[in-house]
């Protein structure tokens, strides 16, 4: 395993370099809840969640790493979730378990609706609001 990664050393895209990123291959792993991810999504969509909300609070998915590996290669993928921030965690976590080319989006999958990505399809205010991990 490499060096421990921060998110300092997470690449973090807008959403129209994410849209082309997709375009040329990349994977989008989104990294909400399920209860976030079933509301609304990017068309096929990879969805593990980095983190959970339990009655302690939010903790760190134990099973994320492994559940990403089982599914994906270790090259090109691109890490979302409602705002950005469980995303830039888990692109730094990725990195860290030897992944390359990892790209966080910048803003989330909210940025995602507010740049008219997700067509008609998208609940955008709900999702403004919806993010449990926001501070």
């Amino acid at each position: 395993m490499d060096a421990t990664k921060s998110v300092e050393d997470v690449v973090t895209v807008d959403v129209h370099a994410a849209k082309e990123l997709l375009n040329s291959g990349h994977r989008y792993l989104d990294v909400r809840t399920n209860e976030e991810f079933s509301k609304s999504h990017v068309e096929n969509a990879l969805n593990i969640p980095y983190m959970f909300i339990t009655q302690e609070g939010r903790v760190k998915n134990p099973e994320f790493l492994s559940k990403v590996s089982a599914l994906c290669d270790k090259e090109d993928s691109l890490v979302a979730c409602n705002s950005g921030g469980r995303s830039l965690k888990a692109s730094a976590d990725l990195l860290t378990a030897g992944y390359k080319n990892v790209k966080n989006m910048a803003g989330g999958y909210t940025a995602w609706v507010d740049n008219g990505f997700a067509g008609d399809s998208a609940p955008a205010e709900e999702l403004k609001t919806a993010c449990k991990f926001r501070r």
